[in-house]
């Protein structure tokens, strides 16, 4: 594998710079010096950013965009290995690493790098951490999967020892990571173009904690099925956290960080008593809704503690957390409708946002889903049904490719099918003008309507508010 020497900076082209993580990276290395450019499929927001930062960007993936003075290519694990540009960096010897070996190398730089891993939730948690970190003056490096307003973008440079990151699991990426501690969030089926099965990625989950230095931590949702099978033969520390409310179904303040006697203000936040090691500390304030938001925090929180901010500076950080972008995040109401956004695109992620949301609204709870990629859709067909039968009345887009192609045998019909079984109202259109239409002739004052999908169906709330 090629290695870059951060003190010696040289040209380094991105194929799919434009990407959420790709462009930080690039940001990121043009401000050490490096001659940076890159790629993408389209225009985006994105890539202007870039190119007003001095960064050349090709639109189209081409071979003719690779010249023999690039000294490295990066690439994404969504790329195919007959893209023209990974072609031609091979014929031409020109060495490449994925996005993933390039944060585990960038890891090796910093004495304490965090990895925040797990299905759902990964971009909340790393952008909490973050604001808890910058509030308690550590001035981290860090690198996020979404637009965090705090830090300006997606990626930010700083000047200790500190290094906070995602660690996604799409493709074993995250076994290239060398974290000095991590955080396990959840483990549930998902990305199933690559794994062979539930156990699959659990094992791969094991393998990304095993990671972990013996002087570092682990710090595992302790309410994952049998975690013990991850955490078994572990050199580091473990840590475990949950929710111990009785009022949510469980008992367990021998959890190492602890939530307990929860209340919940509408549609603004909860609040909990919070437990390190069987011993209160305070009373915890969130501004974002959702009980998993709760038990996001905790591991967050156990990190600072852990750097010894206190917890005053803690609690600071997260009153003043609002949610990542596309994150329940609140668009603005129309007509007294009130229009959410969030990112969710798994069942395991939509019931808890439509559960959350089903006590903000004493008239009708809207979902207008998009799905994403016809793996997923097709593999969790019945759990994606039930999940948004939650909601009162549910509007279907097509199917968000992404990096896949059209089988043929799976479309948002078939996912209409199923949950009308639910005696549910839903109905699919094909563009996103019809659905506006329809949502604008129906939707009435005191409704919320919730656009989901990590797509781009959050563009029909935006146009419907004229944004």
């Amino acid at each position: 594998m090629y290695k870059i020497d951060f003190k010696k900076p040289c040209r380094i082209h991105f194929i799919g710079i434009g990407g959420i993580s790709m462009s930080g990276f690039a940001e990121y290395l043009h401000n050490l010096g490096f001659k940076v450019s890159g790629s993408d499929s389209c225009k985006s927001s994105i890539t202007e950013r870039l190119r007003s930062l001095g960064i050349e960007v090709f639109y189209g993936q081409r071979k003719g965009n690779i010249t023999p003075d690039i000294d490295a290519v990066v690439y994404t694990a969504a790329i195919d290995f007959d893209n023209e540009e990974y072609v031609a960096a091979y014929e031409m010897g020109i060495p490449s690493l994925n996005r993933a070996e390039l944060i585990g190398q960038l890891m090796l730089n910093f004495k304490d790098s965090i990895a925040i891993s797990g299905t759902h939730g990964k971009t909340t948690v790393t952008s909490m951490l973050s604001l808890i970190f910058i509030e308690g003056n550590l001035d981290p490096t860090i690198a996020v999967g979404g637009i965090l307003e705090a830090i300006g973008g997606n990626m930010r440079m700083g000047n200790t020892d500190h290094f906070i990151a995602e660690a996604c699991e799409y493709k074993n990426s995250f076994l290239e990571f060398n974290p000095h501690k991590g955080i396990i969030l959840n483990i549930d089926e998902d990305h199933m173009d690559f794994f062979k099965d539930l156990d699959d990625i659990r094992s791969s989950f094991h393998a990304f904690a095993k990671k972990i230095p013996k002087d570092g931590q682990l710090y595992i949702n302790g309410e994952i099925p049998n975690y013990e099978e991850i955490t078994k033969d572990l050199k580091c520390e473990v840590l475990t956290y949950g929710i111990s409310d009785p009022a949510y179904g469980t008992n367990n303040l021998t959890y190492d960080i602890a939530a307990d006697n929860i209340r919940s203000y509408n549609m603004t936040g909860h609040s909990f008593d919070l437990y390190y090691k069987g011993k209160y500390i305070d009373r915890i304030h969130l501004n974002v809704i959702g009980i998993h938001n709760i038990s996001n925090s905790l591991p967050a929180i156990g990190l600072g503690l852990q750097a010894q901010i206190p917890i005053e500076s803690i609690k600071n950080s997260l009153m003043n957390f609002k949610g990542a972008k596309r994150r329940f995040e609140y668009k603005g109401t129309i007509g007294g409708v009130k229009i959410v956004d969030d990112y969710a695109h798994h069942p395991t992620e939509i019931t808890a946002t439509l559960t959350s949301a089903r006590s903000y609204t004493d008239k009708t709870l809207w979902c207008v889903f998009q799905p994403h990629t016809y793996s997923r859709t097709k593999r969790h067909l019945y759990d994606f049904a039930k999940a948004l039968s939650i909601a009162d009345r549910i509007v279907l887009a097509d199917i968000y490719a992404s990096r896949e192609k059209d089988p043929g045998d799976i479309s948002s019909l078939d996912l209409a099918r199923e949950i009308k079984k639910y005696g549910k109202d839903v109905n699919y259109f094909p563009s996103f003008d019809e659905i506006e239409t329809f949502l604008l002739e129906n939707c009435i004052n005191g409704d919320l309507l919730i656009t989901m999908g990590a797509g781009d169906i959050v563009t029909v709330g935006e146009s419907l508010l004229g944004l």
